[in-house]
């Protein structure tokens, strides 16, 4: 045929071989080590306008290959410019995004072995390593055995992306058990008869992820009133329920959250699960920030009621030092998101099928990598002494920060300094403090971001950096001071 192309007479591709990738992985491995050595001493937000990107590069992709030398010398000139740096200790925005050099290797074996472990089959190694680690960390926790592959019962551990996939994931669970419950009673009812009288529940203070996740469930979730110390408590639970009980509905679900991202509140989930035990709704613990501090045994008085959860989630790659992403996921019962979420097609299957998990049941995506190497090397390589050290002392920097906040008197600590998070106001209206953080973010040198709660406008000053020393929390606070000094100067002229 006139048009047909003979592969035999295509060049070979020109790519990179393994003596240049192992002079461009060195000179990497050294720029992002000074990077991250040095990263205090950048400015921690950029100062770029949207599409400052644009005009530095060419308008289309090279014909022919470029030298990496020529790349890694346009990583500071155009990427550097328009990065906000979360791990320098001037970075107090939203909670931490964990990173270490363990992590940062696992990552680069990971990207070099390049599996995609849908199945068992797909990648042994894959599956069978996030077993182990799942319970090694579950362990740390302290978490009920029922929770753990290694107990022999049903449970067991998965790594999600986010812990908004987990709580979608739950979700789903939950609604699968209900329905087939539901169908058992009344056999006359439809899927939709049925999905239109579910209901789940959760914080007002919860995520923002878990209404989400009612939205793509396609379900009602009720978010009740939390207390004056920001906590769900039993009994408000209990009161919703029957109030949906007696309109004819199905409470299914509810979402307990520790550490929630206002303010690090801790509901009270020793209140929440026996109501809803009771009541046979799925409870779903969301500890995603605060997860990482259960390994701590001083910390663990806040998960009392653990025994009552279906399912926990919390985030290594938030504080316990694993590179994004590492969202760890235990279940009691993890066959009710298998089952909800099982097709097969042959190509799928194979000959060990039931001998171990196949993780494509376990999640929203098909495909995953292989993220438990960088739980295997963070705990191989930092030991849970020091990763418990880590914890702490994050914790005590927001308690020296609330100390220098509490000594000066024009400021006020908004709720309680829970694990690495202060949330603080300037005496006054809301619009003081909104204008003081326009001032803090403006000079550019440290970062923070704001709430509001029962329409309380405050700072949220988080320890989010691995290299945050003391010297860094009196900088910062030394940044609030002087925004206030100017802020509070002008408003007198």
């Amino acid at each position: 045929m006139a048009n047909s192309i003979n592969p035999f007479n295509i060049p070979p591709v020109t790519e990179m071989q393994a003596p240049e990738f192992k002079d461009f992985a060195k000179e990497m491995v050294d720029y992002i080590s000074n990077y991250l050595e040095n990263i205090r001493d950048r400015r921690v937000l950029p100062t770029v306008q949207p599409g400052y990107l644009r005009p530095l590069i060419p308008d289309e992709a090279p014909q022919q290959p470029e030298k990496w030398e020529e790349v890694m010398a346009d990583v500071e000139r155009v990427i550097m410019p328009g990065v906000t740096h979360w791990h320098s200790p001037k970075f107090h925005a939203y909670f931490p995004t964990a990173n270490s050099y363990p992590a940062i290797v696992a990552d680069m074996l990971s990207g070099a072995i390049a599996c995609i472990g849908f199945t068992w089959i797909a990648s042994p190694a894959c599956t069978e390593l996030e077993v182990v680690m799942l319970d090694w960390l579950g362990k740390m926790l302290d978490l009920p055995k029922e929770f753990l592959a290694c107990s022999g019962g049903q449970g067991g551990g998965v790594i999600q992306g986010t812990a908004s996939e987990a709580t979608l994931v739950a979700l789903l669970g939950a609604k699968a058990k209900a329905m087939k419950r539901v169908k058992e009673e009344h056999p006359d009812w439809d899927d939709n008869t049925i999905v239109s009288k579910l209901v789940g529940y959760t914080s007002n203070q919860s995520h923002s992820s878990v209404e989400r996740a009612g939205l793509l469930g396609g379900v009602k979730l009720r978010g009740l009133k939390a207390d004056e110390n920001l906590k769900l408590r039993g009994e408000t639970l209990e009161q919703a329920i029957k109030e949906d009980l007696d309109a004819g509905l199905i409470p299914f679900y509810v979402v307990a959250t520790l550490g929630t991202t206002n303010t690090c509140a801790f509901d009270r989930l020793d209140e929440i699960g026996p109501v809803a035990n009771q009541h046979n709704v799925w409870v779903h613990v969301d500890a995603a920030y605060a997860g990482s501090a259960f390994i701590c045994p001083e910390y663990r008085y806040l998960m009392k009621g653990i025994e009552t959860a279906d399912s926990f989630n919390f985030n290594p790659h938030k504080w316990m030092l694993v590179n994004f992403d590492c969202s760890a996921m235990w279940l009691k019962e993890p066959y009710w998101i298998v089952n909800a979420f099982n097709v097969d097609p042959l190509y799928l299957k194979h000959d060990m099928q039931g001998s171990a998990p196949d993780y494509r049941h376990w999640q929203i995506p098909l495909g995953r990598r292989f993220r438990a190497l960088k739980l295997w090397f963070v705990l191989r390589l930092y030991g849970v002494d020091n990763l418990q050290a880590h914890i702490r002392r994050h914790c005590g920097f927001a308690k020296q920060f609330e100390a220098l906040c509490r000594a000066d008197d024009r400021f006020e600590i908004f709720g309680e300094v829970a694990m690495g998070l202060a949330c603080f106001r300037l005496k006054g209206t809301n619009e003081l403090s909104e204008a003081l953080l326009k001032r803090i973010n403006g000079r550019g040198n440290i970062h923070l971001v704001p709430s509001k709660v029962n329409d309380v406008y405050f700072l949220r000053m988080a320890v989010c950096s691995r290299f945050t020393e003391p010297a860094d929390i009196d900088y910062s606070w030394k940044e609030v001071a002087a925004a206030a000094d100017e802020l509070l100067a002008e408003q007198k002229k």
